[in-house]
Formats: structure tokens, C-alpha cells, sequence
């Protein structure tokens, strides 16, 4: 029996943290703990044992910040020596099951960060191979904040822990850390990050550290909600704080079972402890929990696509899916793609989903170009400056591959149709890198005239993508918008088509409205009347126009009639202004890729489209004075970005790329005082650092690119910082204020020791701290002046420093 098999038949148990008992065994601050691995083997043997005793099932091994960057050549030997550490406690306790540990690298990456998407995937492929060679059962993804890096890990995991000569692969389970709001650092809540690990095929799903159990129950409550994977819960031990140098946190063992128990209770099918924890409370959960039934997930049915920050299902409401990036009679469009101008689509992307898109088409298909190179590069470019989920439209498999490899989210896929070459070539890339499969009703026999042969075609593309393991909540049907200029019964035979597949098929259904008004008049006119006949025979998802008046119109009113608009709440939102329309509230318009007219220089830095930004305070500099485009529509552009983020309606990727554009637009400016011998004032100087041991910078980068587009001189020492390098540049450079970050627990001490000796060296400077295992009383326990939980709380704290 594998361990997937006897999950389902008793209560497994994760063990607790590391770190600190490390910390208790002698680990000094700063002093990397991987290395334990190699210099105390009877140390890590001696914990894992420890754990198996108090009754956990599965043992991590001591690899969590294991990987290339941090090791080098030395990583093939920590690997193997720690899974090794692991599989002898395992034989000399006689039972567990032993999980290859991946942390999170350290780094964002691009279009955030500086780490490549396939770079971040062999970083854990080659720690994950080592582990798979030593002998690792499975799989433990843990930590993550970015569903970037985390679908990378994944994938890595994939297919480097595949076996060619058993046609099998290591057991895959996966933890987030989310916010006490539910929300990644990157912006992605429990829905979106669902999708994503189920659509990537994850055995086990869940949450770790960050928060305590108390904290986590909210959290926990959803994730069983959306998920049809067993859930995995790993908390702390609540919340931390320092006392004598030393980390502590405010749940004991005791109570930690009786919340473990509720949660097991509530239905979380294994469960251990993170930061804090040790083997007691281990023991007391087990004791607490062993004999609960295993609630197995039921399955949830939900077709639902994601981003990196949101999911869409396809449910009763229609799914507007935008039309307009795709090359089919748009010349502008096409000489786009021919120049590779990245900025045109990126504007034709912005203006659809202001004007009510839920999800953007894309199509880059030119007989010219090549699609495959584009492709990519249009939906890496989409995804960083947009949150809506992509629907990869090609008929190019290659194309498609590297479009899905990339994506950072479950995305929409069009198409595959009845043919079996077809599906033999597109059914495995869903099964690969997950998606929902919008399935063409047609064949190697055409198109069907009859509704009937269309429910045929669509009945034989399920069952066939459930051969690859693609449920029927996987696939969206297109039931054939056919021209009725040329075919008087076509739009009878696709809307009877639509019915069936909501009433025979219980499946869901796609349309490209706007085909039915080919080569007629006023084709709006058609189209608007029809896109609301299909709507009322249950049509789910709708490729059209969204810059079209007539055809939001009709979709705002039927959804006010259907009961689909609760209190008509955004029709009246819309339609409510003294004009009565679309035009002042949404902006739209009927142009193709300009986006909106005269776009102001603030609004371009909010929507993060650089080049743009750029060319627009060029154009600014003949007419006004550079400080006058500062401080009048730069700084407050970022500041209504910064004020966004701070409330939760903007997100980490929108809030860097925003200052990217602003950086652009500073670039021009600069560039332009320096010729005229003018400079731009910094108002003061600013030292960051990730403190000694810890090589995650991913903080400590974001808070250096908000400090300097406010005008802040910034002295980045780097991660794993020793203090008194840090002292030593504060003295020397005389500057008011440090910021210090930290990951890990086990560096938290380094970061209290540079508190501690800047206070004795450099008694003038304040110093503001973060990470994820710090809290504002942990903070005031090491001595910090300030706890700034995100980015523009590290802005905010500079300005009442050095103003």
C-alpha cells in the first residue's frame, strides 16, 4: 500500500518545525540549516525520530532551502544525506513515509523578479531528481507565496520525480502561505490557487505557516469549500514573539490539538504543524485526531479558470470572454504582430477589461510570423500588466505547449474538436499543465447540420479527454455559431444544440456570437438579439466584443431580468449617470488597440504599461515643467496604486508593474534635467538587507523599487547580510534608516543581533523590519522601531522618518 492509497484508509500525520529545534540543538544564528545535513547527521536522524515517536506518518527532510542558489555543488550531497537522515529513523522506528522538502528560492520572478520562469523550474528539478534518487516517497511544495514559483516547483516536480521505468511519479503535495485575509503575497486567494494545483494535478492540497491554527480555520473553512483534493493543514504554533533571544509562540501543545481537532473535524484530511511546533504537538493532535473518520473531499464540479489573482466559473451568469486580440480582419492588429508591438496588445487587453471582460481571447495566428515565439510572449506580456485568465486560442500544438507551460494560472483552452488526431494531440497538454478545453462540436465528417449530431460530436470529446484523466467540469462545449445569412436554421440548430448541452449533457457551453451576422448589415443588430436568445438557452460562455454598446447592453439588461444581477446593482452602476450609457462610466471604445483616448500620464503608470508611459512624459516635457509632472501626476498615481494595494483591490504584480512604469516615465524626466542641469532632490538615504543566513530577497527587492520611484536613495547590501556589515554602512554613510527582512525563523536571530548592534554603534538610526514570520509584537520584542507588513508600509514608515 503507497501512501496515496492509505490516506484514504486512516488518518495520517505531518510532523512539526525544524528550525527551532534546531535552534534548541545548537544551530547558531545565521548558519545555514541544510548544512546540518552533512556536519550533525545524528542531529536530524535524532529530530525525525522524535516525530515518528509522537505519531507522525510523514517525516520532511531537512531540504527546505536546498537548492542550487544556495548550495551550489554541495546540493547533490545535502540532498541525498538528508533524505538518507530521513530513511533511517524511518527503519529504525519501523514506519513513515519520507517527504522531499522545496522552500520557496528566494527570488521573484520575472516579470516581478529577475529569476526566469524555466530557470525557477530547473532550480527544482535538479534538487528534486537528487531526492528522487535517494529514495524520497513524495513530494512536499510548501511555503509558497507567488502561484508563479509554485507552478514551477509543480512542474518540476512532475517531471523530474517521474520514473520512465514504472510509468509513475512521486506523490505531489502542495502548501501556500496565505495572509490573514487569504491572499498569497502575489494576489491569488483560495479559489484561483485551487484551480491552479487542481489543474496541475496535485495529490494534496493546502495551507502552512504564516498563521496559527486559530487564524487558519477561516481559511481552512473555504479551501474545503472549492476543493475536490484532500486538504493539507500545517500551522503554526499561533503567533511569534522573542523572549531572552529566543523565538516563542502563544499556542501550546494542548491547545494546538483542540484546534487541530476542529479542523480535522471541519474536514481536513492530514494535518501536522509548522513554525513553532515541536512533537508535542504532534502528539497531543494525534491522540486528539486518530480515530476521526477521514472525510474524503467530494467532488466539486466546478469549471472554473484562474489567473495569477482570480478564477472564473462557469456558472449561471455568462462568461464574457473578449474577442479582440486576434488577428482575423484587423489590419492594425496584424502589422502589430509583424512589428512586434507588444504595447498595441497590451492596450487592446486594458480597454477590454474596463469595458467588462472576464477573460481575454488570444489569438496571434499570422501565416508570417512565428506563433510559437509570439504566443509566448504576448500572454507573459498580458499577465503582467493584467489579472484577467487567459484563453490560448491556437490551432498551432507547439503554440499551445509553450502559451499553457508558461501560464501562470488555469487557463482556458481553445480548441479541440471531434478528430482524433486532434485530441491524441491537445488532451495530453491539459492533462500536463491542467486548463479547461473548449471542445468544437464537428469531426472528421464536418460539421453537423443537426443538433443531435452536434450533442454526438460533443458526447464523444468527453468521454474521449476522460481517457487522459480530464473530467467533464474540464470541458466547455461550442456548440457552432453558424451564419444565418447563408443558413436560414442555423441559429435554431445552435441554440437547441446550447439547451441540450445544459439538459441532456449537464456540460457547459461557449459560442462565438458575433459569427451568426457574417456578411449582413448592422451586424450589431443581429448579434445582440441572438447573444440574448442563446443566454436564455443557457449559452455559459460568450466570445464577443465587450467594447460593443449593443452587445453589453443586451447582456447588463438580461442579467437585471434573470435574477442574475442582485438589487440590478451593476446595471444601475452602469446606466445610472445622467447620460444613461455606457460611454461615461466605462470609457468605451469602438477603436481597435488604442485603448482609451488621451489616456493621462497617472492612469498609464496605474495600468503598467511602460512604453506608453514613457512616450506620454516625453511628450508632457515640451509643455510643462518636470518637478509640475512629479508631484502632479506621478507621485499621486502611485500613491492611489500604493493606497489599492493597501486595502486589497491591487495586488503585488500590479503594484510593481505600476512602479516600472513610473520608473520609465522618472527615466525620460531624468534624462531630461540632467541635460539641462537640473537634478532630481533624493530625499534621504535608505539601507536595506535580508540579515545573515536567509537568501530570500523577495521583500527586500519590492520595498527598494517603491522607495526609490519616491524619490529615496536606496543602499541595497544584499541577502545574507553579516551585521556588521550592515552597522559598519549605516556609521559610515550616517543614513536614519535600515530596513531588514527575514523569511525563516531561524534568522530571526541575525536580525535581532543587527537590532541590537545598531543600537550600540548607530543609536541615531531607526530601523523597520519584515517577513512572513514576523508580527508587530515580535517586532517590538527584537527591538525594531517598525513592523512594516508590506511594501508601501515601508514607504509609509520612511515618510515619518525622513519625510
Amino acid at each position: 500500500m503507497n501512501i496515496l492509497q492509505e490516506m484514504r484508509q486512516r488518518r495520517l500525520f505531518f510532523d512539526g518545525g525544524m528550525g527551532s529545534l534546531l535552534q534548541a540543538k545548537g544551530l547558531k544564528a545565521g548558519e545555514l540549516p541544510e548544512r546540518w545535513n552533512l556536519t550533525h547527521p545524528e542531529e536530524i536522524c535524532g529530530i525525525h525520530r522524535m516525530y515518528l515517536q509522537a505519531g507522525s506518518d510523514l517525516i520532511t527532510t531537512n531540504t527546505f532551502g536546498a537548492n542550487r542558489l544556495k548550495y551550489g555543488e554541495e546540493l547533490e550531497k545535502i540532498v541525498s544525506e538528508a533524505v538518507s537522515h530521513a530513511k533511517e529513523a524511518v527503519r529504525a522506528e519501523g514506519h513513515g513515509y519520507v517527504a522531499l522538502d522545496l522552500g520557496p528560492t528566494g527570488k521573484l520572478l520575472k516579470p516581478l523578479g529577475d529569476l526566469e520562469f524555466e530557470d525557477a523550474v530547473e532550480i527544482y528539478k535538479e534538487t528534486v531528481s537528487y531526492g528522487a534518487r535517494a529514495g524520497a516517497d513524495l513530494v512536499l511544495i510548501e511555503t509558497m507565496s507567488d502561484c508563479y514559483e509554485l507552478k514551477a516547483a509543480v512542474l518540476a516536480a512532475k517531471e523530474a520525480g517521474f520514473s520512465p521505468e514504472t510509468g509513475e511519479r512521486l506523490p505531489i503535495f502542495a502548501t501556500v502561505i496565505f495572509d490573514e485575509k487569504g491572499k498569497l503575497l502575489t494576489g491569488g486567494d483560495v479559489s484561483s490557487t485551487v484551480a491552479l494545483l487542481e489543474g496541475l494535478g496535485v495529490d494534496v492540497l493546502g495551507i502552512n505557516c504564516g498563521l496559527g491554527p486559530v487564524q487558519m480555520k477561516g481559511i481552512v473553512e473555504e479551501l474545503l469549500s472549492v476543493s475536490s483534493t484532500p486538504v493539507l493543514v500545517n500551522p503554526n504554533a499561533g503567533l511569534p514573539r522573542s523572549e531572552n533571544g529566543e523565538t516563542v509562540y502563544d499556542i501550546d501543545a494542548v491547545r494546538f490539538g483542540e484546534v487541530m481537532e476542529e479542523i480535522v473535524k471541519m474536514g481536513a484530511v492530514i494535518v501536522g504543524g509548522c513554525c513553532g511546533t515541536g512533537p508535542e504537538h504532534i502528539r497531543e493532535t494525534v491522540k486528539r485526531c486518530k480515530d476521526l473518520p477521514v472525510m474524503w473531499p467530494e467532488k466539486k464540479n466546478r469549471t472554473v479558470v484562474s489567473s495569477y489573482s482570480q478564477a472564473v466559473v462557469f456558472d449561471k451568469k455568462t462568461v464574457i470572454i473578449g474577442e479582440r486580440i486576434n488577428p482575423t480582419g484587423k489590419s492594425k492588429f496584424k502589422q502589430a504582430l509583424r512589428d512586434h508591438n507588444l504595447e498595441y496588445i497590451l492596450r487592446e487587453g486594458v480597454t477590454q477589461q474596463d469595458n467588462g471582460a472576464d477573460i481575454l481571447d488570444v489569438n496571434v495566428g499570422l501565416p508570417e510570423i512565428d506563433e510559437p515565439s509570439m504566443m509566448e510572449a504576448v500572454v507573459k506580456e498580458l499577465q503582467a500588466v493584467i489579472d484577467l485568465p487567459l484563453q490560448i486560442d491556437t490551432s498551432n500544438p507547439q503554440a499551445m505547449e509553450r502559451a499553457l507551460r508558461i501560464y501562470n494560472g488555469k487557463a482556458l483552452i481553445n480548441s479541440v474538436n471531434g478528430k482524433k488526431e486532434v485530441m491524441d494531440q491537445i488532451f495530453p497538454l491539459v492533462a500536463k499543465y491542467g486548463g479547461v478545453v473548449v471542445g468544437l462540436c464537428l469531426d472528421e465528417d464536418g460539421i453537423p447540420e443537426t443538433a443531435e449530431g452536434r450533442i454526438a460530436v460533443g458526447r464523444k470529446i468527453i468521454k474521449t479527454a476522460a481517457s487522459y484523466g480530464i473530467g467533464p467540469e474540464d470541458i466547455i462545449l461550442d456548440g457552432l455559431c453558424m451564419t444565418v445569412s447563408s443558413d436560414n436554421k442555423g441559429a435554431l440548430t445552435t441554440l437547441e444544440t446550447l439547451r441540450r448541452i445544459r439538459d441532456e449533457l449537464g456540460g457547459k457551453s461557449v459560442l462565438g456570437v458575433s459569427n451568426i451576422s457574417f456578411g449582413l448589415p448592422q451586424r450589431e443588430i443581429i448579434n445582440s438579439s441572438f447573444f440574448t436568445m442563446a443566454m436564455e438557452c443557457g449559452l455559459n460562455g460568450a466570445i464577443i466584443n465587450p467594447n460593443s454598446e449593443a452587445m453589453m447592453r443586451a447582456y447588463y439588461s438580461f442579467n437585471a431580468l434573470m435574477d442574475r444581477d442582485p438589487q440590478c446593482s451593476r446595471y444601475i452602476d452602469i446606466y445610472g449617470s445622467e447620460t444613461g450609457g455606457l460611454g461615461q462610466t466605462l470609457s468605451r471604445t469602438k477603436d481597435t488597440g488604442k485603448g482609451k483616448e488621451g489616456d493621462s500620464l497617472g492612469i498609464l503608470i496605474e495600468k503598467g504599461l511602460k512604453e506608453a508611459a514613457a512616450e506620454t512624459v516625453a511628450a508632457l516635457l515640451e509643455e510643462k515643467d518636470a518637478l509640475d509632472i512629479i508631484n502632479g501626476e506621478m507621485i499621486p498615481a502611485l500613491d492611489r496604486v500604493g493606497k489599492g494595494f493597501e486595502k486589497g483591490s491591487v495586488f503585488l504584480p500590479q503594484l510593481l508593474m505600476s512602479a516600472e512604469a513610473a520608473k520609465a516615465a522618472f527615466e525620460v524626466i531624468k534624462a531630461k534635467m540632467e541635460g539641462s542641469g537640473q537634478g532630481q532632490e533624493k530625499k534621504g538615504t535608505i539601507i536595506l538587507a535580508t540579515v545573515k543566513g536567509d537568501i530570500h530577497d523577495i521583500g527586500k527587492n519590492i520595498v527598494k523599487v517603491l522607495l526609490e520611484n519616491y524619490s529615496y536613495e536606496v543602499i541595497d547590501l544584499g541577502k545574507d547580510v553579516p551585521p556588521e556589515r550592515i552597522v559598519e554602512e549605516a556609521v559610515k554613510r550616517h543614513v536614519p534608516l535600515v530596513g531588514l527582512s527575514a523569511l525563516m525563523t531561524t534568522t530571526v536571530p541575525s536580525m535581532e543581533e543587527t537590532i541590537r548592534r545598531l543600537r550600540k554603534e548607530a543609536s541615531w538610526v531607526k530601523v523597520m523590519v519584515g517577513g512572513a514570520v514576523l508580527t508587530k509584537e515580535y517586532a517590538d520584542t527584537i527591538g525594531a522601531d517598525a513592523y512594516c507588513r508590506d511594501a508601501m508600509a515601508s514607504v509609509h514608515y520612511a515618510e515619518t522618518v525622513i519625510g
